[in-house]
């Protein structure tokens, strides 16, 4: 295996020339636990941990290294290394972080596709089908959306569910999978790439460890049952990992999110829900919110039928949501801003005693 096959490319080698890192090991960290890493090189795998000076400059979470990041390692024996330098992330998969306040999380880095899954055989949801849009419109990270499960039901519901994504969500590559009897993965492998890294996207249970020891002929990840109580899918992935394609790509596994919080990005908005912003630009106001104001071009849409009431709905709901985001943000940086000065002064204070 050459680096190549790990999605290195000429961005990344210019990268490690200006900032003299050649006499370094170059990897791609695969797998994150706690506070290590295993990275992926042409000599094999190592377990590496960050530098002291690189571990106490992080100033937040994306400091640190994550699945997907390209980084600069010294090697020292028995297959364990340091982590010297993390290389700029061409894009970044991220949704707001659970329990933290107006804080982001990570999903995963240098990503080129996103296999958004979504099992058909219970909550088939469309709403978190857009969620998973948006979030990979902010990243700048192309969206395929996987239905799987599909020997579940009949051919009938099936195609029922089919046409239900296409007319509210145009555009986007549908390809209808089954774990179980491999129907669709003929047209599903045809479509990676040598060196493209792919990121499986989905709640727990929606068959995403399946697909992935499918689709690599290996048994790489536990795979795991749904719910009889709850009906949701139990979280058999614990963390996120990357994997070599026989075929050439790079596939990266991911925990179940029964979460997708979305954060302050307006790009991913308009490019989610196009339509809406396209009629919005025929309302009679400017700052309309397409709620309570007349002559929104927006809600008469909706009510004449021409857009989807359920797509308009979620669209108030995520906007509801990015809002709010922004002012915890803002409200954040504000408390750290006087917290910070309250610091200065104490130590202002102090030294002036003296």
């Amino acid at each position: 295996m050459n680096l190549e096959d790990l999605g290195f490319n000429k961005n990344l080698e210019n990268f490690r020339n200006e900032q003299s890192l050649a006499s370094f090991g170059i990897g791609r960290v695969i797998a994150e636990h706690k506070a290590s890493y295993i990275v992926k090189t042409e000599n094999g795998e190592f377990c590496a941990e960050m530098i002291g000076n690189l571990r106490h400059s992080a100033t937040n979470r994306s400091d640190f290294p994550v699945v997907g990041d390209w980084v600069a390692i010294s090697e020292h024996g028995n297959n364990r290394a340091m982590i010297q330098s993390i290389s700029p992330r061409k894009t970044v998969i991220e949704r707001l972080a659970v329990g933290k306040y107006a804080k982001k999380q990570i999903i995963a880095s240098n990503i080129d596709y996103a296999l958004i899954v979504q099992a058909v055989d219970r909550d088939f949801n469309i709403n978190r089908i857009e969620r998973y849009l948006t979030i990979c419109n902010i990243a700048g990270v192309k969206p395929i959306i996987i239905l799987s499960k599909i020997d579940l039901i009949s051919p009938s519901c099936l195609a029922d569910f089919q046409n239900e994504v296409r007319e509210r969500i145009k555009s986007i590559q549908v390809i209808s999978i089954s774990n179980k009897t491999n129907i669709g993965y003929d047209e599903l492998t045809s479509m990676i790439e040598k060196g493209k890294t792919y990121c499986l996207l989905g709640s727990s249970g929606v068959g995403k460890s399946t697909l992935l020891n499918n689709i690599s002929g290996k048994e790489l990840m536990k795979t795991g049952t749904i719910s009889m109580s709850t009906k949701k899918g139990r979280h058999v992935t614990s963390h996120r990992e990357l994997v070599v394609l026989k075929m050439g790509g790079i596939l990266i596994d991911n925990p179940g999110m029964r979460e997708v919080g979305i954060t302050d990005s307006e790009s991913g908005m308009e490019n989610t829900f196009d339509s809406i912003i396209k009629l919005s630009e025929n309302c009679k106001f400017r700052d309309c919110t397409h709620i309570h104001e007349k002559n929104c071009a927006v809600k008469m849409a909706v009510e004449s039928g021409e857009l989807d009431r359920k797509s308009y709905e979620n669209f108030l709901k995520l906007e509801k949501e990015k809002a709010h985001f922004e002012s915890t943000t803002l409200d954040r940086r504000k408390k750290d801003k006087n917290f910070g000065k309250m610091i200065k002064n104490f130590k202002k204070n102090k030294r002036s005693k003296k």
